[in-house]
Parts: structure tokens; sequence; C-alpha cells
């Protein structure tokens, strides 16, 4: 299972399929809610500014080379040593997003870890998140 928590199952009972089904619902909230958003800008505005157009998988930042919401961190100047990036709560807190939101792009960033370059992964992150900002009236 990755960081992101989320793992590959087929949803036997109702229940489960429900459960499913309001957590896609809570990650599209997540997404195109203000908090959401601001994110998501900045995270366009952070990996536009990288000299390199890499990202990495697994942890938030690591030789000076960031994941995704490691992008946000260091656009923002955080400190995140101190961040568990195995903790969706933790990191969902020290980015104030909502969790469902956190576990979405660790998802995606992480997702294709064993067989991409992290040149090929930012390019298909970068891609995702415009996709995913809305135009503000």
């Amino acid at each position: 299972m990755s960081r992101s928590g989320y793992h590959e199952y087929e949803p036997h009972s109702q229940e489960e399929q429900w459960a499913h089904i309001r957590w896609r619902g809570a990650v599209k909230s997540a997404i195109r809610g203000r908090r959401g958003q601001k994110l998501l800008r900045e995270l366009r505005d952070g990996m536009d500014a990288m000299p390199e157009k890499k990202l990495i998988s697994d942890t938030l930042e690591k030789d000076g080379c960031f994941c995704a919401l490691g992008v946000v961190g260091k656009h923002r100047g955080m400190s995140m040593a101190k961040i568990d990036a195995q903790d969706s709560e933790q990191v969902a807190g020290a980015f104030d997003i909502a969790e469902a939101l956190a576990r979405e792009i660790v998802y995606t960033n992480d997702e294709h870890f064993d067989i991409e370059t992290d040149e090929a992964r930012w390019i298909r992150v970068r891609q995702w998140v415009q996709a995913n900002i809305r135009d503000m009236p």
C-alpha cells in the first residue's frame, strides 16, 4: 500500500460500495473547494518555477528534490522535516487541506513510481493539476 493509503480492491458489499462513493465525493469536494483550489494553484506555480522538472515519490523532500506536496511546502517556505509523509492526517493539517485531497495528491504523485521517470511523473502530475484547477469568476 502506498503512503496515500489507497489500495486496489473490488467492493464486495453494498456498504463498501457506498463507502467508496462517499470517499470519491469527499475528494471531488476537496478539489473544488477554496482550500483545494488554492493549493492546486500553488502547486502549479511551484511546479512551473522548478529549475528541474522532476518529482520524486514516497516522501516530501529528499536531497533537494520534492514530491507534489513537497513542491507546495517549498513554495510556501515550510519546514517539512518534522512532517511524517506517511501520515495523511498530519500532512493534511500541515498543508491546511482536507485529508481526502492530501491522499489524492499523494496517490496521483506516487501511483506509477516504479515504472516512470521523475521527469515523466512531473509531466503527468502537472497535467492532473491543470485539469483540476477551476476558473475563478
